[in-house]
């Protein structure tokens, strides 16, 4: 799972939205620095990335793009996961998706002192990208996906990424969607969050 869908599954509590959302860039046991909603939200984020890696669904999306993603195939995944969570909104949320992120973004900014360095650097390009919002076309996918590219060593290809995606939507729409409500009935069990 990538942004969009950690933070649905984050619930409404701001402090678990934002240690959800900065889940990555907090390592080890470091989190107990920030207050406990947020450690809450980090080891939920943790929760989900495990949860997804160890899915039968994810494994089946995964072998789609390892020949052109090697060992970042599931990084790609979670991007997708996302598009079609963006355009499959209407099934889990009764909140409009444009408003649902916007909503994010500010909470986010009045939060702004809690993140890590990191997510400030990029928070500010997210926000006037509408990063989260544009996964629901497949140029917002390639962007996401070549951003990705220009900051980790994840290979940049797009295009194969968006290709595989039309070859199998299919095949990836039903893994993620036997995949989301399993991961929010976990979530709903663990952490108590609805939906």
């Amino acid at each position: 799972m990538n942004f969009l869908a950690h933070l649905y599954l984050s619930g409404s509590d701001v402090e678990i939205r934002l240690g959800n959302f900065i889940g990555d860039y907090v390592k080890g046991k470091s989190f107990d620095q920030y207050p406990v909603g947020v450690q809450k939200g980090i080891i939920l984020h943790r929760d989900i990335d495990t949860f997804t890696d160890k899915h039968q669904s994810t494994r089946e999306c995964i072998n789609l793009l390892r020949p052109g993603y090697g060992k970042y195939a599931g990084v790609v995944v979670d991007v997708l996961f996302d598009h079609v969570l963006a355009n499959e909104w209407y099934r889990y949320s009764e909140s409009d998706l444009k408003w649902y992120t916007r909503k994010f973004y500010l909470q986010m900014v009045l939060k702004y002192s809690l993140l890590p360095v990191r997510v400030r650097e990029f928070l500010p390009f997210m926000i006037h990208s509408n990063r989260l919002y544009s996964y629901r076309t497949k140029e917002g996918l390639g962007k996401a996906i070549e951003i990705m590219s220009s900051v980790t060593s994840l290979p940049s290809k797009p295009g194969y990424a968006i290709e595989t995606l039309d070859l199998n939507y299919e095949g990836i729409f039903r893994n993620f969607n036997m995949l989301f409500p399993e991961m929010m009935a976990f979530v709903g069990n663990k952490y108590g969050i609805q939906f």
